[in-house]
């Protein structure tokens, strides 16, 4: 079985900046697509970014773009997301997600590893 676990979550102003780590274990990290998500309460769970089994290919959501960024270290088994210019409206649970069997994935159903989840807070 798949393992992740995400920290680096916590409060930040807005405006802020933020870096959410992902560790994974239990598989060969670097042969699989990674992802990030997001669920804020009482809200569906949304797409936040994808990296490909090299780190060579990202997507992002347009109303993303440019403050987030997606990286992976495959020697440590690990995704980043580093977050800037936050909003209050990025307040959520981020989960970090593993695709098995695509090169990169930026829709929910492809992903069938997920982590437990960090809180992200930021303040107005």
């Amino acid at each position: 079985q798949v393992q992740l676990v995400e920290s680096g979550g916590g409060l930040v102003q807005a405006g802020g900046s933020l870096r959410l780590s992902c560790a994974a274990s239990g598989r060969t990290f670097r042969i699989y697509a990674m992802g990030w998500f997001r669920q804020a309460p009482g809200k569906e769970r949304e797409f936040v970014a994808a990296i490909s089994r090299s780190g060579s290919n990202t997507y992002y959501p347009d109303s993303l773009k440019g403050r987030f960024t997606i990286s992976r270290d495959n020697a440590k088994n690990t995704v980043y997301l580093q977050m800037n210019s936050l909003k209050p409206e990025d307040t959520a649970v981020y989960y970090c997600a593993l695709a098995p069997r695509v090169t990169i994935a930026t829709t929910r159903i492809l992903y069938d590893y997920w982590g437990q989840g960090t809180q992200v807070t930021v303040s107005s």
